[in-house]
């Protein structure tokens, strides 16, 4: 027992100095959010099997703190990681979520480091916030084309690495915020060549949150981020979001404008084009009891236009087998003529986005959750879950399958700490 005491005694003089040094407050916190799931489509061989699986959903643990360093100017930082990752055990990325240094002060906040732009903010307004705004309910998956994941792949809702970024203090409800993204000359996790030296991605909103009313508009550009050095493309993204909350439930909906630059024509003489989406959601948030929540979303993706080749239309096969039992497997056989991730140019490429959730409060920091989520793409279309794609493709260029019907059943839980 003695031992133990003068153990202790030990550590805390040792501790002492580290305490005097550091006087920033420090939190650590995080999430553990898992959840069970039925979910099917199309795989490229015009199968469409029913996949159980337990998965992670943005479960994270971080590190932030504020050091006073006087006269109202704070010293900020974060380190936020998505290593958390209990379904798969493979480790994850040490500080692969907002992770950033910065300072804070009457003026606003500026900080640097990778992390989700202020295009993503307009989420918080129509997004599926009592599920947390992930899973497979996510309601960013045919909005910005989350699944997509990285500019180079056409996304707009992914952290954004070498960033800086300011928030604007709010000023009667009202605030602005401005993020800079540079690639240092390579394009995201990857580190693959940039098509262009000069390769970055801007991302701009302005905010209104005051009583019942919330008011968001967004504009993100991806400067040079897709193509060849030959023929360099950006893209553009348009958003606009409100809310109204009334006592007991709230209702929402989004409008979004989407435009990318592609290559057509010869490989050797290429031309620049344009494709562009339109896409419209409305939802609700419904008070059930002192703790459950019902949550309802429907969305809608119009076809690709824009002066854009149309991409041809896909050629579907079945499985045929020959009397001496040989078969040949069946096949989706789409093209990527003017296909940036789920978007394509012409008829039959829109997409609709549905889905249904109950949520319960077991305690201020766990809460339980179900759902139902369709993406109904049309036959040309390839649009994907954003948070675990089906079957899996989570930042692939393009969304899977063309024309696949996901849908999953969902059922989980998650703890704040």
């Amino acid at each position: 027992m003695n031992k133990k005491l003068v153990a202790v005694a030990i550590a805390g003089l040792l501790a002492a100095p580290l305490a005097q040094a550091q006087t920033a407050n420090v939190t650590l916190y995080g999430r553990l959010n898992i959840d069970m799931e039925f979910v099917s489509g199309r795989l490229a061989n015009n199968t469409n099997p029913t996949v159980y699986r337990v998965t992670s959903n943005s479960s994270r643990f971080g590190l932030r703190g504020t050091e006073s360093l006087g006269g109202g100017l704070n010293a900020i930082f974060q380190i936020e990681n998505g290593s958390i990752r209990p379904t798969l055990g493979d480790g994850g990325n040490l500080a692969g979520r907002d992770t950033f240094l910065g300072l804070s002060g009457s003026w606003g906040t500026f900080k640097m480091g990778r992390y989700l732009a202020p295009y993503d903010d307009i989420h918080g307004i129509f997004g599926n916030d009592n599920t947390a705004a992930t899973s497979i309910l996510s309601t960013a998956s045919v909005w910005s084309q989350g699944f997509a994941g990285q500019p180079v792949n056409g996304g707009f809702d992914d952290r954004l690495q070498q960033s800086i970024r300011y928030d604007s203090p709010t000023w009667s409800g009202f605030n602005i915020e401005a993020q800079f993204s540079t690639q240092g000359g390579t394009i995201g996790p990857s580190g693959a060549a940039s098509p262009s030296n000069n390769s970055n991605n801007q991302s701009y909103g302005a905010f209104y949150r005051n009583g019942p009313a919330v008011i968001g508009v967004a504009y993100e550009y991806h400067h040079n981020q897709r193509g060849l050095s030959t023929l360099p493309l950006s893209d553009h993204a348009f958003s606009v979001a409100a809310k109204w909350q009334f006592s007991a439930f709230n209702i929402a909906g989004v409008y979004e404008k989407m435009g990318y630059e592609v290559s057509n024509g010869p490989a050797l003489n290429p031309e620049r084009n344009k494709l562009k989406r339109n896409f419209w959601a409305v939802d609700t948030t419904i008070n059930v009891g002192a703790n459950g929540q019902v949550f309802l979303f429907y969305g809608h993706a119009g076809d690709g236009t824009g002066s854009a080749f149309d991409t041809p239309q896909p050629i579907i096969t079945n499985t045929t087998c020959s009397a001496a039992g040989v078969c040949v497997p069946g096949a989706v056989n789409g093209s990527n003529i003017s296909r940036v991730a789920g978007l394509a140019k012409g008829n039959n490429t829109g997409a609709s986005h549905w889905e249904a959730s109950y949520s319960y409060d077991l305690s201020k920091r766990t809460r339980v959750y179900a759902g139902y989520v369709k993406i109904n793409n049309d036959d040309n279309a390839s649009y994907n879950f954003n948070i675990n794609p089906y079957p899996g493709n989570a930042g692939s260029a393009t969304g899977g399958p063309v024309g696949m019907k996901v849908s999953g059943w969902v059922m989980g839980m998650y703890h704040n700490f």
